[in-house]
């Protein structure tokens, strides 16, 4: 019987010379451009984030290339990132042998979110100097990003306006009834003056002193109206605290007409994708993207949910990070509106961005119609 013979397998050799843990990976593999890119970035802002004193930290381009890298490959878990650092031999060749673990990544990738747009500026302006981008053309489009928020934990302006407005009577005539000094003084004012959370604390510890001074009652009906009294100031501590909460509401709302409790920076809006085709309003946030060769030039968030009040602050956001106006601006019908056409008019740029009924104006039933307001004759 033929002996069959096995290239020798031993798990646990003991290597005299270690080899190059990069000897495997291609000279035009991405992870070399990821390095190479990275390490050609001014990181000097990086550094103001970190003590002088204590343990030496991790180096902030290492760290750096190993989360880009993991994007690239649609890794966004730090704890994913952790594993690769430990088997992945492109992740152990980026770190450099060493093997931060995932809070440590979570810490890093929170501290330097500011830091990162302006990793993001130089790379696109290295890209620029290179001549694959000119800087000059915009294409923008804009997408939805749900929020990760309960979609439940809605507030709406208008309700919260309602609530406290609302608050505000029961308050005057809860105040009519606990002092009628108080209230007096309030009608005295020129002008109804709104009560704040800070006037009915000071409120509240004159009305507790006053009835602490008092003698302790000692008839029925004076027992009766002392409780009385304790609980109105009760009911009174419980209007502030929620005229404390509709205040911060709407402090966190800002302009916006919708929020999340859990999520205040996510604005309601209706979603393209849903899975019950019934377009539910839900938490989320206006993406817009600014491209130019396929490359991403810039981005921004915002609350809007249309896309035409975001182009004029999108296209300055570009100004204030390259420190110039593209001459040229691309973008579909959801950007058409005379405020945008004039202000890119004003800035002597070159417009293709279509208004939202131009398609339905091609049509010949629209052309043919002598009924619609655009084809009126105007007698001036």
């Amino acid at each position: 019987m033929e002996k069959r013979h096995f290239r020798p397998y031993i798990q646990n050799q003991i290597v005299l010379f270690p080899e190059r843990v990069d000897k495997d990976i291609a000279e035009d593999d991405p992870v070399r451009f990821i390095s190479a890119i990275v390490d050609g970035l001014d990181l000097e802002p990086f550094k103001k984030l970190y003590y002088t004193m204590g343990r030496s930290p991790y180096h902030p381009k290492m760290m750096l290339k190993v989360i880009i890298y993991a994007y690239m490959n649609n890794v966004y878990s730090c704890r994913e990132m952790e594993k690769r650092l430990l088997r992945d031999t492109h992740f152990i060749w980026l770190a450099g042998g060493e093997k931060p673990d995932f809070v440590t990544i979570n810490r890093f990738r929170n501290r330097v979110k500011r830091e990162i747009n302006e990793i993001f500026t130089q790379l696109v302006l290295l890209l620029a100097e290179r001549g694959l981008i000119s800087l000059d053309v915009e294409y923008i489009d804009g997408t939805k990003i749900e929020s990760k928020a309960n979609k439940y934990t809605f507030v709406w302006r208008k309700n919260v306006e309602r609530y406290r407005s609302n608050l505000m009577e029961k308050l005057r005539v809860l105040l009519q009834q606990v002092d009628d000094v108080i209230i007096q003084d309030q009608q005295a004012k020129p002008e109804v003056v709104e009560f704040t959370p800070t006037e009915l604390t000071s409120i509240v510890e004159e009305l507790k002193e006053a009835l602490d001074k008092e003698p302790a009652p000692e008839t029925k009906e004076a027992k009766a109206e002392h409780r009385k009294r304790k609980k109105q100031i009760k009911t009174l501590e419980e209007h502030r605290d929620k005229l404390a909460e509709y205040d911060q509401r709407l402090d966190q709302l800002g302009k916006r007409n919708s929020m999340s409790k859990t999520d205040p920076d996510a604005t309601f809006m209706r979603m393209k994708e849903d899975a019950k085709g019934k377009g539910l309003a839900k938490p989320g946030y206006n993406l817009q993207i600014a491209t130019e060769n396929q490359i991403i030039t810039d981005y921004a968030l915002f609350p809007n949910p249309s896309d035409t009040c975001t182009l004029i602050p999108f296209v300055e956001s570009f100004q204030e990070r390259y420190d110039h106006l593209p001459t040229t601006v691309v973008a579909d019908a959801g950007y058409g509106s005379e405020e945008n056409y004039r202000f890119m008019d004003e800035s002597e740029m070159d417009a293709y961005v279509k208004y939202n009924y131009f398609h339905q104006e091609q049509r010949p039933r629209y052309k043919n119609n002598p009924f619609l307001p655009e084809h009126l004759y105007y007698n001036a």
